[in-house]
């Protein structure tokens, strides 16, 4: 071959760059892994991301508003847990009775709203408010004057007579009468010609009881106003007050009627050292 045929083929060996040897793998790495730029190899770089990790501000505030959940969660099922084994010793009966008195209850409150609010849309309506005002506070007078028991009243409601003929009928048992009469919803209540009202006080009085200051004697004849089908029941829940006075030998009577009249009179006191505030 003539130097005029070589001189082609060797020019353009020249102008190609040479060829870059592979760097070589290590022993066991077949892919031939090599390290980044940064001296780290891909699987380092991942544990470095996930490891420590890096919360968010919302991050921090979804993981707090969900701890907050689930702990209101766990305080509710466990409250719901101790009210479930509080009644499931309990007889049916009881629990009927319970969940009457509950809706019961329940209804006298939404009665009392329902005239709360008719009074409400009476003075906004009304084309003589002055008027009307004054109408709704003889009529509040009319009812607190049944609560202070310096007016008669009469109405639906019931009798109970109690009969002791051994003596052991005492003071708070008919204070327990009392109370349980008003928390089942009595408007007026008298003892045996006594007026009961807010500040009544019972006492043991030589084999008897005073209802403020005033002596009574069996038989005990109360006289009660308010809804029957509320009274009588409250007075009959187990353990209550029938049950008591029957187990100290007592008889306990209670008659339903639709017009109970209660007409012992309180004089009105007036306060030692309360006074209105309004001007």
């Amino acid at each position: 071959m003539s130097d005029h045929e070589e001189q082609p083929a060797n020019r353009l060996r020249e102008e190609l760059p040479d060829e870059v040897p592979p760097s070589p793998s290590a022993p066991g790495d077949p892919q031939g892994a090599r390290p980044e730029r940064n001296g780290l190899t891909g699987r380092q770089r991942l544990l470095k991301g996930l490891w420590p990790p890096r919360l968010t501000r919302a991050q921090l505030i979804v993981a707090l508003l969900l701890f907050g959940l689930g702990f209101g969660l766990a305080v509710q099922v466990a409250s719901n847990s101790d009210s479930d084994s509080a009644l499931r010793g309990a007889r049916q009966e009881d629990l009927v009775r319970i969940l009457d008195e509950l809706d019961d209850r329940t209804q006298r409150l939404e009665d009392e709203k329902q005239g709360l609010e008719k009074q409400r849309d009476e003075l906004e309506n009304s084309s003589d408010q002055a008027e009307e005002a004054r109408k709704q506070t003889l009529e509040k007078e009319r009812q607190l004057g049944i609560l202070a028991g310096t007016v008669a009243a009469q109405g639906p409601g019931i009798t109970v007579t109690i009969e002791d003929t051994k003596g052991t009928v005492e003071a708070d048992m008919l204070l327990d009468a009392i109370q349980e009469l008003r928390a089942a919803g009595a408007e007026a209540v008298q003892v045996n010609g006594v007026r009961v009202v807010a500040g009544t006080y019972l006492a043991d009085a030589d084999n008897s009881v005073s209802v403020d200051g005033n002596k009574i004697n069996a038989p005990y004849r109360f006289q009660v106003i308010g809804k029957p089908q509320d009274l009588e029941p409250a007075l009959n829940i187990p353990g209550g007050v029938v049950q008591t006075l029957e187990k100290e030998q007592a008889t306990v009577t209670v008659e339903r009627s639709s017009k109970i009249v209660v007409d012992a009179l309180r004089a009105a006191e007036r306060p030692d050292y309360a006074r209105s505030s309004s001007q």
